[in-house]
């Protein structure tokens, strides 16, 4: 297969495998390039994993100190995700120990129904484990459960999963929550039990009538009535102000509507993509390199306004979202469109390969990449490293990789 042109089989595994239509695309990077950047990501996760003791999950790493959660914060499941993507990309078996140990801590999160995230702390973890070991007694009990843990935080009435249950709101909804559909869909997909398919259609479909405005830019926070269903508040928690876009939940727009056309071949949620991706793309507010500040509207905030004295800063953790969503993207739709989704993936994984984003070995606590942002307005993880900027990183990488290798770039959970 000649790098200039590849064609994207759909295979009919278990009736779960992405749609795909063939397409033309001339990669421009090399499987060098690529092999050198994964390598270079497993040398320096191996610094962050001789500091993780047992029990903790990295979250960042500010003021040369190391920050760590318990299993139950929401970023817990990046760490072993990341390493696993690192032992498929470079088949190292110290990587996937390493991973396997990790999860051991992590499993009684399947039986958290306190958190909506268990898509991120548990399918980005334990689905990749499943998918690389094969090993499904051991690991589709714990995914399944906790599936169902998700799930049944889902309402009826509002017809979507409940995000959040601390402050004053209602029935808060984040835009953030499309990301832990595709935990609904797959374990559904492996188990037969449809309810939590249709739970997270339910969900994409209701967050698609109410977190968009006209120009496909999201709001973070959508509030409903409980009772009544009805959206009664739209707002935001990490963003500039309540009708700017925040720039990593334009991703968590981008990367969820990608994926559940990938999983339901609903032509609106293809639709919603391209939207959402034109949005990020045509921003006259989105740099040269395609990692982008922040928040879009940045420039909006009065410079007298004392909250925002960092205000031009760039969110790496955004781009690593948009290469990988684009990567993919690219494969569900034709010619120049397609090009162009492919190119500006392209283009963001050159930038996030190299300085200033790209951090030396042995520097930044470990983390593979550096510049990102967690929440401004609240004064939490500014220009920090990320734990879950480097596992968008590498799931682009290792993406990008099985495209060289004449693999499909989507691998599903069921062999």
């Amino acid at each position: 297969m000649k790098l200039t042109q590849y064609f994207v089989l759909v295979l009919a595994v278990l009736g779960i495998c992405p749609i795909v239509q063939a397409q033309t695309v001339k990669p421009n990077l090399s499987k060098a390039f690529i092999q050198e950047q994964l390598d270079a990501a497993a040398n320096q996760i191996k610094v962050l994993a001789a500091e993780t003791f047992a029990e903790k999950f990295p979250k960042t790493f500010e003021q040369g100190e190391h920050v760590f959660s318990s299993s139950s914060w929401w970023c817990s499941g990046f760490y072993p995700g990341t390493l696993l993507y690192l032992y498929e990309g470079t088949k190292e078996k110290a990587l996937l120990e390493k991973a396997t140990e990790a999860l051991t801590y992590l499993e009684k999160e399947k039986n958290n129904k306190g958190t909506h995230d268990l898509g991120f702390m548990l399918f980005c973890s334990f689905g990749n484990a499943l998918r690389l070991t094969g090993d499904t007694l051991k690991y589709i009990p714990i995914l399944s459960t906790g599936a169902n843990s998700l799930a049944s935080r889902y309402s009826p009435i509002t017809k979507t999963i409940r995000s959040w249950d601390h402050g004053s709101w209602q029935y808060p909804v984040i835009i953030d929550n499309m990301m832990n559909l595709e935990f609904l869909t797959q374990v559904s997909k492996v188990t037969g039990d449809k309810k939590c398919y249709d739970i997270a259609v339910s969900h994409a479909e209701t967050t698609l009538k109410n977190h968009f405005r006209k120009d496909y830019s999201s709001y973070h926070v959508i509030d409903y009535d409980k009772k009544t269903g009805k959206a009664i508040g739209k707002k935001t928690h990490q963003g500039a102000f309540d009708e700017s876009a925040w720039a990593r939940g334009q991703g968590w727009a981008l990367y969820g509507y990608t994926m559940m056309y990938r999983e339901t071949k609903k032509k609106e949620f293809l639709k919603q993509a391209q939207q959402i991706a034109k949005y990020i793309l045509s921003n006259p507010n989105l740099p040269a390199d395609l990692v982008p500040y922040w928040d879009f509207d940045k420039d909006k905030i009065a410079k007298s306004d004392k909250m925002y004295p960092n205000r031009d800063l760039r969110d790496v953790s955004a781009a690593a979202l948009y290469a990988s969503a684009l990567l993919e993207l690219s494969q569900y739709t034709k010619g120049n469109e397609a090009l162009d989704y492919f190119n500006k993936a392209e283009t963001i994984l050159r930038s996030l390969s190299k300085a200033p984003y790209l951090a030396p070995y042995g520097q930044n606590g470990g983390y593979i990449l550096q510049h990102s942002v967690g929440a401004l307005p609240l004064n939490s993880e500014i220009d920090v490293p990320l734990t879950y900027a480097d596992y968008y990183y590498v799931e682009a990488l290792v993406r990008y990789q099985r495209l060289l290798d004449g693999e499909p770039m989507i691998k599903s959970i069921a062999k």
